[in-house]
């Protein structure tokens, strides 16, 4: 194996003139913009980041695209990136300004800003909490509660890259990235941050940050070539076992790996399939389609069986897992009102589905059809699957191979959790990443919620800023932060689903000085369908404390109405 040295601008270039691609075994970019920041923080310090696993071969192979725009490959060869697409792929993005590809959705602009004045020594990385916008950002990041009480210029003051925001934007010292990489002078971003003359003190040291910046280009990496004369199958077991020595890739990327080396051009019929489901709003990650199928062929779970399972077999399953997963959207989306993948706490729902429709040769009585919707409802609600979930769905397949059928699914629950129903205590102190969290918006959906200005009936389908559901503090943070602790704040009892142009309008108001309008302009109902207590001595701060308990008291009713 050869050894070579490369820079970060030449294996970008290579990336753009398409010299290099990926190979079907790989997986898609997953990276957030705050992975991206700390990366490129990483390299501006010079510290080490890694090496890149190349694949140079003649012959004709499975290929696709990085998730940047890239030029037909116009060599004869074909470089394949085996380890280092996260890295080169939000390299391509910020130092090319490309937008990443993400799934069939529009595609994505990284945005980092760099800081001409940080500190000279390393900080800790963190991301600045954003202020409410249009929309929320995916990779926005609350500050630690330590860090509430220090004012936000000393807290942009301490870090040298963060992820762009709009409140940022404008802010006098920090300058785009992407920018500074397109642009051969300093003059620009000199001006922006108030230099007006070489004699500035100002100057020397900003130049030479912007330089340290573009020398990112020069930074080193380690590329590793593999022999020319290696087959597919042989370089697919290499490309596990460099990914199976760390925690790079989850069990189900090296399974669809493994795969893919035996069954060739898999990987179009699976981002078809997943295509189908987007239409109906509902992203199902190429690691679930592969762990359905592999249900589908031997009844379980678990990837370490696949060397068993032969090729014929695993289309076989495929194809079955295929239709269970229609039906399993379907009734997700109709019998459930489950708009998209964002409401259930896990996907491990969606193979069980599938493979309890093929256990029922696709028909299921009133009893059965009512007890496989619990059982999805109340095991979300109870984050069923968020620890040993491989364990737990096999128990499930278990019983539904045994021909036991979807009531002894909902035994398993309770004999996990040891009641079906919910109570207060499930809810306190729980916020946006507990199972309930999807579980209550389900609830008021299905209590007739709607937007508390338009009218509109919360949806996850509705387009527009104005329109698009948040979660909205009924209590703002800004006014009772400093009286209570941050888990009773942003607790789920403390939550309301509206529009986001409510949100902002509603921002910093207390329940007391816009509930009354409500009340006014669209009566009791609209209220009581958030399950809004409405009693006006507790839309006061001091009453908090016992606003959440009743509230509490109201959601867990309209849960338990919900999956009885």
């Amino acid at each position: 194996m050869k050894k070579v040295d490369i820079s970060v601008g030449s294996l970008v270039e290579m990336i753009s003139r398409g010299e290099l691609r990926l190979p079907e075994m790989q997986r898609r970019y997953v990276w957030r913009s705050t992975r991206v920041r700390d990366l490129l923080d990483s390299l501006y310090r010079g510290y080490p980041s890694g090496a890149i696993l190349v694949w140079e071969t003649d012959e004709e192979v499975p290929v696709r695209d990085v998730q940047v725009d890239q030029a037909p490959n116009a060599f004869s060869t074909t470089k394949l990136l085996l380890d280092g697409q996260q890295r080169l792929t939000s390299l391509s993005a910020v130092l090319g300004g490309k937008q990443v590809k993400i799934r069939s959705k529009s595609g994505k602009t990284i945005d980092i800003l760099f800081n001409l004045d940080h500190p000279d020594t390393s900080q800790d990385v963190e991301e600045v909490e954003e202020d409410l916008d249009d929309d929320e950002d995916e990779d926005a990041e609350d500050l630690d509660d330590e860090d509430d009480d220090v004012p936000l210029p000393e807290r942009l003051r301490r870090l040298t890259f963060v992820v762009a925001s709009k409140s940022m934007a404008g802010l006098p010292n920090w300058v785009s990235v992407t920018s500074v990489f397109r642009s051969a002078g300093d003059a620009p971003f000199l001006k922006s941050a108030g230099v007006t003359s070489f004699d500035d003190p100002k100057y020397a040291r900003y130049t030479d940050r912007l330089r340290r910046l573009r020398e990112i280009r020069n930074y080193p990496y380690v590329m590793h070539l593999l022999d020319r004369n290696l087959g597919y199958e042989e370089v697919a077991e290499i490309f596990v076992r460099v990914n199976s020595l760390g925690v790079k890739l989850r069990s189900h990327d090296l399974a669809l790996a493994q795969i893919t080396s035996r069954w060739r051009n898999l990987l179009p019929e699976l981002e078809k399939f997943q295509a189908e489901c987007e239409e109906q709003r509902f992203t199902i990650d190429t690691g679930m389609l592969v762990r359905s199928m592999v249900v589908h062929a031997s009844g379980q779970s678990r990837f370490k069986t696949l060397a068993r399972i032969s090729t014929p077999k695993l289309r076989e399953g495929w194809a079955r897992a295929k239709e269970g997963l229609h039906f399993a959207v379907n009734f997700l989306a109709s019998n459930g009102r489950v708009e998209d993948e964002s409401l259930l706490s896990s996907p491990f729902f969606l193979p069980a589905l599938s493979y309890a429709y093929e256990r029922a040769e696709g028909r299921f009585d009133k009893e059965a059809e009512r007890a496989l919707l619990r059982w999805v409802l109340i095991g979300s609600g109870r984050g069923y699957f968020s620890g040993s979930s491989e364990t737990k769905l096999d128990a499930d397949l278990a019983r539904l191979r045994r021909g036991e059928g979807p009531p002894a699914l909902l035994q398993n629950l309770e004999q996990q959790f040891g009641r079906l129903h919910f109570v207060e205590s499930d809810i306190a102190r729980r916020g946006e990443r507990s199972g309930l969290y999807g579980l209550v918006y389900l609830a008021l959906k299905g209590r007739g919620a709607k937007d508390w200005r338009t009218g509109l009936e919360i949806s996850l389908r509705h387009r527009g800023h104005k329109h698009l559901i948040q979660s909205h503090h009924i209590f703002p943070k800004a006014r009772i932060r400093e009286s209570y602790e941050k888990a009773e704040v942003n607790e789920i009892a403390n939550r309301a689903f509206i529009g986001g142009g409510t949100n902002r309008q509603l921002y910093t108001s207390i329940p007391a000085e816009y509930l009354p309008d409500i009340l006014k302009q669209r009566g009791k109902q609209a209220v009581e369908a958030q399950c809004v207590p409405l009693e006006p001595e507790l839309w006061r701060p001091e009453m908090f404390p016992s606003f959440l308990e009743a509230r509490r008291r109201a959601l867990v009713a309209a849960i338990n109405e919900m999956v009885s």
